[in-house]
């Protein structure tokens, strides 16, 4: 980010939850390298401990439950593909943030189309189970990407107006 000029409240925030995406990112690639190498069974027998607990307490504990049930469910397959999608999402956002905080130019429209990608894919998981985390995270993405297009025009226009500047000292 630019430290030549004062930074408003709007800057402030782009570089926030840019810095938050890329942690997210980070967070991502370490689940995803851990799936690799953990096995369904295993996987089982930590929501299963982690869960005996609650519901020895309370048998019908709902997330605890769909945390079993979930965990019953998981074959190699679908781990596989669980990890494969976290290191790739995660690795993409850490490229592009990483690009954000150098102010490259291409990273902003990549970084908008990769959120907007991903705001479609949650705005149908949505629609499948509702759910207010995932539509919290969706109105986060959606503000991330307005402070992108924000800053990106901004930095467009630096670019245009350093060009001009530089044409007419070229010309005196």
């Amino acid at each position: 980010m630019s430290a030549y000029r004062r930074k408003d409240l709007l800057d402030r925030s782009f570089e926030v939850a840019i810095v938050l995406k890329g942690l997210d990112g980070v967070l991502e690639v370490l689940g995803g390298l851990i799936l690799l190498v953990v096995s369904p069974e295993t996987i089982n027998r930590i929501v299963a401990a982690l869960t005996q607990h609650e519901l020895s307490q309370d048998p019908h504990d709902l997330i605890a439950t769909r945390l079993l049930n979930t965990a019953h469910g998981l074959t190699k397959g679908s781990v596989l593909f669980a990890s494969l999608y976290l290191l790739t999402h995660g690795a993409v956002k850490v490229v592009l943030v990483a690009a954000l905080l150098k102010n490259k130019l291409w990273a902003y429209p990549w970084m908008i189309a990769f959120l907007l990608l991903f705001i479609g894919y949650q705005i149908y998981r949505i629609i499948l189970v509702p759910s207010a985390a995932l539509a919290a995270l969706t109105a986060f993405d959606l503000l991330v990407v307005w402070l992108t297009y924000r800053e990106y025009q901004r930095q467009r226009y630096r670019i245009v107006a350093r060009r001009r500047a530089a044409g007419r000292r070229a010309f005196r």
